[in-house]
């Protein structure tokens, strides 16, 4: 090897030790390797900027636009409130989360999966007196698991096949790969990789090798509660549903005290009662629990104010207001102070020291100290912030009402996008845009959101990962390593193929995914050419070992996501992780070979 070879192994040593040491900050670290790389000459700013226009890249970022279209539409909360049901054992739980979350991680990115499934498995866990450290690892488990049966399921499969189309007329130019991978090309591994996976879990899941544990931040335990009506709106999905097929029995932090049916008033509500349209429901509880009631389909706020405000509903927030004790609406009701006229807000909700309020919101006399809980748009937070009618004002995470009316659309155009993938009929890349550019124009979601929800630290983790992974194939250190390899292996490229593996694995439990696959490829590339065998078995062993991490909760983004809420410990990871992964390991390495021989 010479210089320039060593130096890039020394850049690369440094980079690993960097993500290891700052967990928190990958994109730093991979940003000030190719920097060093290309400052030095080791690379041209052609080849270190090259990955930020990889296709496989751009899919991903363009993914992320698509993923929040479902979510901002309710579309995601409509598949999952339609599997989960009600379980009858804890087996049953977890399957009912495993099953549908790898299924939707298959065609959608899985780390934005679970971000929206969190919220609604952990209600969902209380609501059925299930310990949610035995559904949490299950659920980020099932979406790896499910990233890996389709070429869009996960963003590191997408990336191995921008290094492929990259890299197929430098390798050996097989006509069946010149556009890439297929959509289920790794299918044929990754669907027993997920049965046997999820199979598993199911197995051991509820065995002490998945301990309880209570999550690290509980409610308080003199919770804020705010009085709120909500309406049944006519022509719902809920009308002819009894409160609990609802699903508005065992809210977590909040409860259904009575319902106003006009003519008469149910102090005392069965779980049994059916709903009608224009039934008013007073609910007590938490803010969070508000939050969820706004997100369900044919649940309005009770006040016509809401409907009055000058924004439309998608571009407003919820928020809460202490009222002062120089607020000029003191001493009147909400209606009598014409506060959404003054404050351009409405009063969906008042908490005050505990006390249930037994008046509809607009005849609520306000005092000193009251919290509002309040719709506007989300310019208010920044407009009364200093005023001196609120001692203070803060926005509530997550709390834009959802475009209910477009969640069959924005169904419509993902089972649109994998139907066109599927048969052919276009690239990942133009499917991926398409999809993209038709959740904006049909208002699925708006291009502010879509930016925001754009994960910038991943897209830079990856193109930066790139230029890395192309400095140890120029500069001559990936040839050389490959033939170490083979030297130890004696060019048996079964041996080798197990080696690709397991160091691919170790680099995604101590680094990232993408950045492991990246700096391996191009490793196995040189092996598979020295071995003078096909590429293939080689890129499924890169997909599976760098999408599947399951030994710690560093390695991936969905294991970090699970670790709070969970409540979990580092070791419950390797407890239940590292026996599966050792698992997957062997049937990948049995399977490639055989599916794509050598």
């Amino acid at each position: 090897m010479g210089f320039e070879a060593w130096f890039t192994i020394a850049v690369v040593i440094s980079v690993l030790i960097g993500l290891i040491l700052y967990q928190r900050a990958p994109d730093v670290v991979l940003l000030a390797g190719l920097t060093v790389l290309l400052v030095t000459g080791t690379l041209s700013a052609e080849e270190a900027l090259a990955g930020f226009s990889n296709q496989g890249m751009i899919t991903v970022a363009v993914l992320f636009v698509v993923v929040t279209g479902m979510r901002e539409t309710g579309a995601m909360t409509i598949l999952t409130n339609t599997m989960l049901g009600r379980p009858n054992s804890l087996r049953a739980a977890q399957a009912r989360i495993m099953i549908p979350a790898a299924t939707m991680s298959a065609f959608l990115n899985n780390t934005p999966i679970v971000a929206m499934m969190l919220p609604v498995i952990g209600d969902w866990g209380r609501k059925h007196r299930i310990s949610v450290s035995k559904l949490l690892i299950p659920l980020s488990y099932a979406a790896i698991l499910g990233g890996t049966c389709t070429l869009i399921g996960t963003s590191t499969n997408l990336v191995v096949n921008g290094l492929v189309l990259d890299y197929i007329g430098e390798t050996q130019p097989d006509p069946r790969f010149v556009h890439g991978l297929g959509m289920f090309e790794i299918a044929w591994v990754g669907v027993p990789a997920a049965i046997i996976g999820i199979g598993y879990m199911l197995l051991l899941g509820s065995t002490n090798l998945l301990r309880e544990r209570k999550p690290v931040i509980d409610q308080l335990d003199d919770p804020r509660e705010y009085t709120v009506e909500m309406v049944v709106e006519p022509g719902s999905p809920l009308v002819g549903k009894s409160i609990e097929e609802a699903g508005l029995r065992h809210l977590p932090g909040m409860y259904l005290v009575e319902i106003d049916r006009g003519d008469r008033i149910l102090a005392v509500v069965s779980p049994q009662e059916k709903l009608h349209a224009d039934d008013r429901l007073v609910f007590v509880g938490v803010v969070e629990s508000v939050v969820d009631l706004q997100r369900i389909r044919g649940l309005t706020p009770a006040t016509n104010q809401v409907f009055k405000l000058d924004q439309p509903r998608h571009n407003r927030c919820l928020l809460e207001a202490v009222v002062s004790n120089t607020c000029p609406l003191i001493g009147k009701s909400i209606r009598e102070g014409r506060f959404r006229t003054t404050y351009n807000a409405a009063v969906i909700a008042v908490a005050r020291n505990g006390q249930r309020i037994n008046k509809k919101i607009g005849d609520i006399v306000l005092r000193p100290g009251d919290t509002l809980l309040l719709e506007a748009g989300e310019s208010f937070a920044k407009q009364q912030r200093n005023s001196r009618d609120f001692y203070l004002v803060s926005r509530v995470d997550d709390s834009t009402p959802p475009r209910h009316e477009r969640a069959y659309i924005a169904l419509a155009i993902l089972g649109a996008m994998v139907i066109s993938v599927t048969s052919g009929l276009l690239t990942i890349l133009t499917a991926a845009m398409l999809a993209g550019g038709l959740m904006l124009i049909t208002r699925c979601c708006t291009a502010s959101e879509a930016r925001r929800n754009v994960d910038w630290q991943v897209l830079l983790v990856i193109g930066a990962a790139f230029g890395i992974g192309r400095a140890m194939d120029t500069s001559g250190a990936a040839g050389a390593i490959a033939a170490s390899l083979i030297g130890f292996a004696g060019e048996n490229p079964w041996l080798v193929l197990i080696i690709v593996y397991g160091v691919t694995m170790l680099f995604t439990e101590l680094i990232t995914n993408n950045a492991a696959a990246v700096l391996v490829f191009p490793i196995a590339l040189s092996t598979a050419r020295e071995l003078e065998v096909s590429f293939m078995p080689f890129v499924i062993a890169i997909m599976v070992a760098a999408s599947v991490s399951l030994i710690t909760p560093i390695g991936y983004q969905t294991n970090l996501m699970v670790y709070g809420p969970g409540g979990y410990r580092f070791s419950d990871y390797t407890r239940i992780g590292l026996p599966l992964s050792l698992i997957l390991w062997a049937v990948t390495v049995t399977l490639a070979p055989i599916i794509w021989p050598f």
